[in-house]
């Protein structure tokens, strides 16, 4: 099985969501929670704050700098995630496209890298 992360991004410049469909994406990603964990494809899943009350901590050197704010000024953001367990890329396409539809916004599939120890 190959671990994946299932990022959802958010545009700042997208209108925001009415609060009906915010409680229909909470519905409907709460509906795909539990089916993902009831496949046994749950590792573990989020949703992030605003990136600007991010802080970023940046070491060069013995020299610490800490800002506030997003990492980088970007036209999307990540707003939430899962962790996946999935067979193959085919597999965790299947389940992007239902967190998808489930969130109502885009899903970035990536995998993460195997593990030095297991090879």
């Amino acid at each position: 099985m190959t671990v994946y992360m299932l990022s959802v991004h958010h545009s700042p410049d997208a209108p925001p969501p009415s609060p009906d469909e915010m409680q229909k994406a909470f519905k409907q990603v709460e509906e795909f929670n539990a089916e993902v964990h009831a496949a046994g494809a749950w590792v573990f899943a989020g949703g992030l704050e605003s990136p600007e009350i991010a802080t970023v901590v940046s070491c060069k050197g013995s020299d610490v700098i800490i800002t506030d704010g997003p990492f980088g000024e970007t036209k999307e953001h990540l707003g939430g995630f899962w962790v996946i367990s999935a067979s193959d890329l085919d597999a965790a396409l299947e389940w992007a496209k239902k967190g998808s539809a489930a969130c109502m916004g885009p899903v970035e599939v990536r995998p993460f890298q195997p593990d030095t120890e297991d090879l």
